[in-house]
């Protein structure tokens, strides 16, 4: 029993979190579904379920962490997170996948019944003008590409101890992700057309606001990071929270240079301009 704890792994017991996720995802998901089709309670399941993911959040990533200080997080079980890390961007990238093969899908190939709606150009006839490329879009491309950069400021500052710039680095990256999320969110109050009322504005919405939710939850994520750094929790060697933030913010990062060329800049060609 003295060398109990000189394992390389940890076996976890057994929890109920992972079912209670499981459940607040599938509840969280049939209000959706019930609210998109006007159906009652939607709202509420949606809430309910809503609530539950993010309680279940809370509780499973904090005994995460709890394992960690405890020494758990021995380096095989460091490279298993990871591997679950890289399988869960892997999912990611197929849901950004379906919203870029329906964009293109629209605008390349349309059935016979859709060339009647949108008179056989992109965007539609029924959009009369379109968002400006260059204007807000390009902004906020400069925000995110700067966001990556104090990111990987900050995260060469843990690997070398220096944990002032890390504090700088992860407040100047939250207080960009932030930025990028108003100015998106003053585009869609002034955006010249609608989500729902045809495939451009349909596709345009899903795309680019499935990918600012992306940016709401890495900025959470990195706002997580920076209260940890603040308690002293990473070292040099052992940041594997720190490390799959980073990660998932410059996936999120490289998905938007993706929607701002197809979307923005080749979807809006020769549309007339807002």
């Amino acid at each position: 029993m003295s060398g109990a704890k000189n394992h390389d792994y940890h076996i976890l017991p057994p929890d109920i979190w992972p079912f209670i996720g499981a459940f607040s995802a599938l509840t969280m998901f049939t209000g959706l579904v019930f609210w998109m089709h006007k159906m009652p309670g939607g709202v509420g399941i949606g809430l309910a379920g809503v609530f539950g993911v993010g309680l279940t959040m809370f509780s499973w990533w904090g005994k995460v962490i709890k394992e960690a200080h405890e020494g758990h997080h021995t380096p095989v079980v460091q490279l298993h997170q990871r591997y679950g890390m890289i399988l869960f961007l892997a999912s990611e990238v197929m849901f950004f996948v379906g919203w870029f093969w329906a964009f293109f899908d629209f605008s390349l190939f349309p059935s016979k019944i859709a060339v009647d709606v949108i008179g056989g150009t992109w965007p539609p006839k029924a959009i009369t003008s379109v968002i400006n490329a260059f204007d807000l879009p390009l902004l906020n491309t400069l925000i995110l590409l700067c966001s990556g950069t104090t990111l990987t400021w900050a995260h060469h500052a843990l690997i070398h101890g220096n944990r002032t710039d890390l504090k700088r680095g992860l407040i100047a990256t939250i207080l960009l992700g932030l930025l990028f999320s108003s100015i998106q969110a003053y585009e869609y109050m002034h955006a010249p057309f609608a989500f729902g009322k045809n495939t451009y504005g349909s596709s345009f919405y899903m795309a680019t606001g499935f990918h600012g939710f992306h940016v709401i939850v890495g900025t959470i994520f990195l706002l997580v990071c920076l209260i940890r750094a603040l308690r002293m929790d990473f070292t040099p060697r052992q940041h594997f929270g720190f490390e799959a933030a980073a990660w998932y913010w410059h996936f999120v990062d490289v998905v938007w240079l993706f929607l701002f060329v197809a979307i923005y800049v080749w979807g809006n060609w020769g549309a007339v301009i807002e």
